[in-house]
């Protein structure tokens, strides 16, 4: 068990540190709650429960046909670990598979991005967050001499994930 927990720990972290290097990072955007260049992060409203977020979050994930492919309660692995009760940490991955395929068709690189990770955090003071590494897509694109139509297949993806985190954040149906 403890074992699993490191490797899950290793590669969660390590997907994080590494999967938005700073040279590939989006300018900070306005309704981004985090001025972290290659984090897109967003505040839950104080009135939706985590695992409200969440459910909304796997909703509209169904309904824009991007897969929940994995859901890692890393604060309760901690927690099963240290016997100590941990603030939430889950993290959710999501896969558009057809489009996954074709970039790692074209460069076995792009398997670091995959699948598409948003957490839920929550923080010190119990405020939940969702955060994803946030990827400047033309940039990608052009350093990787990219199609139009695979580039515009991936900012659908990136939007879709946006969607994803807002009706998590503001507990949508």
């Amino acid at each position: 068990m403890r074992r699993t927990f490191f490797a899950v720990f290793g590669i969660v972290l390590g997907s994080l540190v590494l999967s938005a290097p700073a040279s590939w990072a989006a300018a900070p955007k306005a309704q981004q709650s985090s001025q972290t260049a290659g984090v897109y992060k967003v505040a839950i409203d104080p009135g939706v429960s985590l695992d409200d977020a969440a459910q909304s979050m796997r909703l509209r994930a169904n309904a824009l046909n991007l897969k929940l492919v994995a859901e890692l309660p890393l604060s309760k692995q901690v927690e099963a670990v240290t016997g100590k009760p941990q603030r939430t940490i889950t993290i959710f991955q999501f896969c558009d598979a057809v489009t996954a395929k074709e970039l790692i068709d074209m460069s076995m690189d792009f398997a670091i991005y995959m699948p598409c990770r948003i957490s839920m955090i929550e923080d010190a003071d119990g405020k939940g967050w969702l955060i994803m590494p946030d990827i400047n897509v033309d940039l990608v694109a052009k350093e990787k001499n990219l199609q139009q139509e695979l580039t515009a297949r991936i900012k659908k993806v990136r939007e879709g994930l946006i969607e994803i985190m807002q009706a998590g954040a503001h507990g949508d149906l």
